[in-house]
């Protein structure tokens, strides 16, 4: 009889080009999935980083806020939902003490700071505010955070200037026609916020980001 030939049959070639696909896919998959979940982890960490960067700039801000005393009773900080203004004390080495308005904003999604020049003249302040308020300061203004869907606020207020009841308050202050809370010395002295707590809520989540702040430390 004639010796049989070493090799593979073609059933068996196809069997085994079959298993190699199914590994291969398998494979595939598994490399994807790591990736997708590098791709998010990155995303996350990136926005999570952006999103510490732009509390502690809102933390150093309200800690000089400054006094209202020292503004001789002009408002201070004026905020509403995605927009907050304040009036910041700035303080140099070897230098005199200068004041400046800062504004929070979120549009489109991204929420912006914007610092006015400094300045020592109230009457240059006001013009500084009323510039702030009407978003036309020419200052150029800094992203801090993309993705953001809203931004909202409310105040703590301690029990002897809110009889006797210390809490989070979501409309302390003064209220003008269009919602604004507007806190100064002579409107309420005694009513007046010692810490802000900022929420910031991203897209495509459900839960808020929440920072709490103090007002005035420095």
């Amino acid at each position: 009889m004639r010796a049989r030939r070493g090799g593979f049959t073609l059933i068996e070639l196809l069997v085994a080009i079959t298993i190699l696909a199914f590994i291969a896919v398998l494979g595939w998959r598994g490399l994807d999935g790591i990736i997708r979940s590098r791709a998010a982890l990155t995303s996350t960490m990136e926005q999570t980083r952006g999103l510490q960067l732009a509390f502690a700039q809102m933390q150093s801000d309200c800690e000089y806020l400054a006094a209202t005393t020292l503004l001789r009773g002009r408002a201070n900080l004026q905020v509403e939902d995605n927009r907050i203004t304040l009036v910041r004390l700035v303080l140099a080495e070897n230098q005199a003490s200068r004041l400046e308005v800062v504004a929070y904003r979120v549009v489109d999604g991204v929420l912006t700071r914007r610092e006015s020049s400094s300045t020592r003249d109230l009457l240059e302040l006001d013009s500084l505010w009323q510039a702030a308020l009407a978003d036309t300061d020419p200052a150029v203004s800094v992203a801090l955070q993309s993705g953001v869907r809203n931004m909202s606020m409310r105040y703590w207020i301690a029990g002897a200037s809110a009889g006797g009841n210390s809490g989070w308050r979501a409309g302390a202050g003064v209220s003008t026609a269009t919602g604004t809370q507007v806190f100064t010395a002579p409107q309420a002295p005694s009513a007046a916020p010692t810490g802000m707590e900022v929420s910031l809520l991203l897209q495509q989540q459900e839960v808020p980001l929440v920072k709490s702040l103090l007002l005035g430390a420095i």
